[in-house]
């Protein structure tokens, strides 16, 4: 008898995704927000509040990627091709925004501009990967086992709906993570353009809530046909809870809460993506087991990873245990 090991690699690459969304994009939001905010004094408050763990979040992006490469493979010949072009801008981005985060320290002069530059990168970053989770809840043209689309399949009103949609929801995350990291004026800042980011989000929630089903009658009858719809209404009763909350945190003296309810509100989206998709990986083409790889080569990659991952996380819990507590510009970690 083979073990079937797909539901467990979906397991390890759903979470590799969500974990890469809330490190990654908390301080992608803090990039995004750092743009807007009105003196020097607290764009260095804000930029010391994730100097000490930006660069190790990209992580689980390398992982997802080569996961979805080796336990996938045919969902990633597929869906690759497809979204290139949104990969491209992404992955550059990226780039030059950790080339304005060291410059910035190091060439005073031109401070101003890296600022704009690190503000810049983290946008487009964001809004990159907006584009690629858009294209892939929209779908895929697929001719056998290719991607038969153009390059640019992605230019559509839903795709870019959802990397503006991105831009809030990692603004959501910065603005929590700053509520929780630092005090005074700019804790206070936070909060007003956290609810300004929350409103942002629930626009976008309730837009793809509502475009999905109607553009596709499966998804539809996914999530309101009978008894379904039953089952089903826990997800959109705790999304509008948690937004409330969210709404609430923000306006009182809360500090860890506006950083727990974004990531609520991610894991509350998460799930709503993938109970209507499921069990979909090139949607609306191949399942998880039709693009899995062999069974051995699932279980010969499974036994690195089971070694990689808890190394990954003890190295991460660690940092983020370190530089705990509120920070300030001039002296950092206090």
């Amino acid at each position: 008898m083979v073990l079937d090991l797909v539901p467990l690699w979906t397991l390890l690459l759903a979470l590799a995704v969500f974990y890469y969304v809330v490190f990654d994009g908390f301080d992608l939001g803090v990039g995004i927000l750092y743009g807007f905010v009105p003196d020097e004094a607290m764009r260095s408050t804000v930029m010391a509040s994730i100097a000490p763990i930006w660069d190790g979040n990209e992580t689980w992006l390398v992982f997802g990627g080569l996961g979805l490469l080796a336990a996938f493979p045919l969902a990633f010949a597929i869906i690759i091709p497809a979204v290139y072009f949104p990969i491209l801008i992404m992955l550059l981005a990226l780039v030059f925004r950790g080339v304005a985060f060291e410059f910035r320290f190091k060439d005073p002069r031109l401070r101003r501009f890296w600022d704009r530059a690190f503000c810049a990168g983290s946008a487009v970053a964001t809004f990159a990967q907006g584009l690629v989770l858009g294209s892939f809840i929209q779908g895929f043209k697929v001719d056998g086992r290719q991607f038969a689309g153009t390059s640019f399949d992605w230019v559509t009103p839903f795709v870019l709906l959802t990397g503006v949609a991105l831009m809030f929801g990692y603004g959501l995350l910065g603005a929590g993570w700053l509520v929780l990291k630092t005090e005074g004026n700019l804790q206070n800042w936070a909060r007003r353009s956290g609810r300004v980011c929350l409103i942002g989000v629930l626009v976008a929630i309730l837009a793809v809530s509502i475009w999905t089903p109607v553009a596709d009658s499966n998804i539809a009858s996914r999530w309101f046909s009978w008894p379904n719809i039953v089952f089903l209404m826990p997800v959109p009763i705790i999304t509008i809870l948690i937004a409330a909350t969210e709404w609430y945190a923000f306006g009182r003296h809360y500090e860890l809460l506006p950083f727990a309810g974004a990531i609520g509100l991610f894991l509350m989206s998460f799930i709503g993506i993938a109970i209507s998709l499921w069990p979909m990986i090139v949607p609306y083409h191949y399942t998880l087991w039709q693009a899995a790889s062999s069974p051995s080569t699932q279980a010969f990659l499974l036994i690195g990873t089971l070694f990689l991952i808890p190394v990954i996380l003890m190295y991460t819990a660690w940092s983020y245990w370190v530089f705990r507590g509120k920070v300030r510009g001039d002296i950092g970690y206090h």
